[in-house]
């Protein structure tokens, strides 16, 4: 698995930071189990399960990142933070929130 990270292209990281929008969504409860399915599928319906490790895995890194020095008690740091992300252009393609109000 080490190995495989190292050999992400330019689409692998682009599948990994639409899932990241996925998990943005689903950690905001945006999705329900259906619909991250769904999308989780989408993004990752061109990899093998190794490959779909690694970009999920790379997922949960970006994820990580957007949460950094932030507490977990600070929701309402967490989910702005979170919702500024989805509204971003790195979020155009996976967001799926038509009629959804980001403004807290």
């Amino acid at each position: 698995m080490t190995a495989g990270a190292l050999e992400l292209g330019a689409e692998d990281f682009v599948a990994a930071r639409e899932m990241t929008c996925v998990l943005a969504q689903e950690s905001l409860g945006y999705l329900s189990d259906e619909e991250y399915g769904a999308l989780a599928g989408e993004v990752l319906a061109d990899y093998d399960q190794a490959q779909s490790d690694v970009v999920y895995a790379q997922a949960l890194g970006y994820f990580d990142g957007l949460m950094f020095g932030l507490p977990e008690s600070n929701e309402r740091e967490i989910s702005a933070r979170l919702q500024s992300f989805l509204a971003s252009a790195a979020c155009t393609r996976m967001t799926g929130l038509e009629g959804v109000n980001l403004s807290l």
